[in-house]
């Protein structure tokens, strides 16, 4: 991989209109889902990111023939999977390693093969994500799980219906779970399940396959076991942290700029917080608008899980106080290695402080460049938003990290006059 930075000279508003892709979080679950039925399913609206091809190269591992296409009249792409009879069961190989959603495949995995061997996975440095509430969900659904040498082995005769309470909503364990549920014996409830708009169009796609599934975007999910699903076309939801990036964005740099591709109503909490923090916010069919006249007001944040503020979009909360009028607190309640991030804004300037699971930001008018590092997706985002609002240039690096979940965002930022630029780093 060739090292690469961005070069962010501050001091532009962003201005004019941009369009989102599909979901990051949904598009790999999706993928995960057509291991689900034999033959070919079609996935359009995939984003153009880094873990998609990742996604594909993990089913071809298991024995899926997978392409990715060009969407016609888009900029994103068109993801096709054919499916055999009989999956592989065994994704223990170097692309299972390299990021966080390759565990989806557990139960799909389990669902059609009654066992599975799956690499633990790596992905994004921000705190402990253990598997415990997957494999807990798997035992009462009637399987052996356990961790043995760096992979997650289980096994089931068949998989019966049962009643599953999470300790915590957790996306992925919902997702692996309903994955699993979906060709089980007799019914099950999955209690505090994830409600994030991701885990509304994984039931939509399996609906669509022939699933049962009753309670999507609530906190009870009720599965009628069938004996087989079939393949399907669904289109990938618009990527609500995208869309919240860009409307951030808009925020800290006294812009105006419109969001298309995505539905407003994911995002009704952080375009709250706009509103409070001074922007003015118009609500769109396909998207919405975000106009900041002045510098914003201190708003407080308390990220929890859907429909409370994201913990992807913590960096960007922390952004947006950075340079805003007043004290924000910051409060994170789901990763706990999530203020990493506030140790690079301290370098540009920033007026912050960390205290366990709070992080006070007392905001200055401007920050000031610095060479700084990106830790994960999100952390990547939110330098390059306080680079536009800092005295000159902010070299921004390990800048994969971006690609993994914001496609052409270079591309899209120059053309809402941001000035960033890609560039090797010096070796």
């Amino acid at each position: 991989m060739v090292s690469e930075r961005f070069l962010v000279s501050g001091g532009n508003r962003l201005v004019g209109e941009v369009a989102v892709g599909g979901a990051k979080n949904s598009v790999l679950k999706l993928m995960a889902a057509s291991l689900l039925a034999e033959g070919t399913t079609t996935i359009t609206n995939c984003p153009d990111i880094l873990d998609v091809p990742l996604m594909a190269e993990v089913l071809r591992g298991l024995g899926c023939d997978v392409t990715i296409s060009d969407d016609v009249g888009g900029d994103n792409s068109v993801v096709t999977i054919d499916t055999p009879a009989e999956p592989k069961y065994h994704a223990d190989f170097p692309a299972v390693t390299q990021f966080r959603a390759s565990v989806c495949v557990l139960g799909p995995l389990m669902a059609r093969c009654k066992r599975a061997v799956v690499a633990l996975p790596g992905g994004d440095a921000i705190g402990s994500r253990p598997l415990d509430m997957h494999q807990a969900g798997l035992r009462l659904l009637g399987a052996t799980s356990a961790i043995e040498h760096g992979c997650v082995v289980a096994s089931a005769e068949q998989l019966q219906g049962a009643r599953i309470r999470l300790d915590f909503p957790s996306v992925g364990a919902t997702e692996n779970i309903l994955m699993a549920a979906v060709l089980a014996e007799g019914e099950t409830v999955i209690d505090n399940a994830a409600r994030e708009p991701d885990i509304v169009d994984l039931c939509t796609m399996l609906v669509q396959m022939g699933a049962r599934i009753e309670g999507a975007g609530s906190s009870v999910l009720t599965v009628q076991g069938v004996e087989s699903l079939s393949p399907t076309t669904h289109r990938v939801i618009g990527d609500r942290i995208v869309a919240a990036t860009w409307g951030i964005a808009a925020a800290m740099t006294t812009g105006d700029v419109r969001v298309t591709g995505v539905n407003p109503k994911h995002l009704a909490l952080v375009l709250d917080k706009l509103r409070s923090a001074g922007a003015r916010i118009s609500y769109e069919p396909n998207g919405f608008r975000v106009v900041q006249a002045e510098r914003p007001r201190a708003v407080n944040f308390a990220t929890l899980p859907f429909p409370g503020f994201p913990t992807d979009l913590q960096p960007m909360a922390i952004g947006l106080a950075a340079i805003a009028d007043g004290t924000s607190m910051i409060t994170e309640n789901v990763f706990e290695a999530r203020f990493r991030f506030v140790e690079e804004m301290i370098r540009l300037g920033s007026d912050a402080r960390t205290d366990g699971h709070h992080a006070v930001v007392r905001g200055i008018p401007r920050l000031s460049s610095a060479p700084v590092w990106s830790s994960d997706i999100r952390a990547g985002a939110g330098l390059v938003l306080a680079g536009l609002v800092a005295d000159g240039v902010t070299e921004v690096h390990d800048v994969y990290h971006i690609d993994r979940g914001y496609p052409r965002f270079v591309e899209q930022m120059q053309a809402l006059g941001g000035q960033v630029e890609r560039v090797d780093a010096p070796k």
